[in-house]
């Protein structure tokens, strides 16, 4: 299902903003003994990955999807961490009608022309701790994908027309309110996915909104 990503993005940068305004207004009377972090961490989260696919036989409309994942972090200072993750994620995309022109011979005669992609991603982010509580973490770093399962609806042939490795460049906003973890991240894709020529290039897109619980 496609929905409205602007009015989505604006309702949780609102809440983010509450947030973090009332993280700050606290810090005045916060005890420094609280901001104390294990040097490893484990947790899991789900949440919702909202994706498409750039390129010229697709959409240009986001669809929502899921993940469900977990992580581990490792504090080595105050300021830097790491953090390697495991996720499994959802994506899907819906060819434009350019698709039938361009690779006419792919498709059946039908309109249904959607793809859906079971990825295991594997992040490896850099954490920069904001303010002195460590609540609030700075991600960056790559990721590699794997595609589990494709299916395109409407294929002539049982063959697939995804490279099943993608990489991808990651950045985001991890919140920590101790036991729970609240974050939202921005994936480019670095990988051209056509699998079939070199006509197009095609490369994935998304937004991660997601929650869980850090041990």
């Amino acid at each position: 299902m496609k929905y409205n990503l602007n009015k989505l993005m604006k309702k949780f940068f609102f809440f983010l903003m509450i947030f973090i305004s009332a993280n700050a207004f606290s810090q005045k009377s916060f005890d420094a003994n609280a901001a104390h972090e294990n040097f490893f961490r484990i947790g899991a989260k789900a949440g919702v990955n909202i994706n498409k696919i750039n390129g010229r036989s697709y959409n240009d409309g986001f669809n929502y999807n899921y993940l469900l994942g977990a992580f581990m972090q490792f504090n080595f200072s105050r300021t830097f961490g790491l953090q390697p993750e495991v996720n499994f994620v959802q994506s899907s995309s819906e060819f434009s009608n350019d698709a039938s022109s361009v690779y006419d011979d792919l498709f059946l005669g039908g309109s249904q022309k959607k793809a859906k992609l079971d990825y295991l991603k594997v992040p490896l982010l850099l954490n920069i701790n904001v303010g002195p509580s460590k609540r609030i973490k700075l991600q960056l770093g790559p990721q590699y994908g794997n595609i589990l399962k494709q299916t395109v609806d409407s294929l002539k042939s049982n063959g697939n027309i995804f490279k099943t490795a993608d990489w991808s460049a990651v950045g985001g906003l991890w919140i920590q309110i101790p036991f729970i973890n609240l974050g939202a991240r921005y994936e480019i894709g670095l990988t051209n996915l056509n699998d079939i020529d070199n006509q197009e290039k095609w490369k994935s897109q998304a937004f991660t909104i997601f929650a869980g619980f850090t041990f």
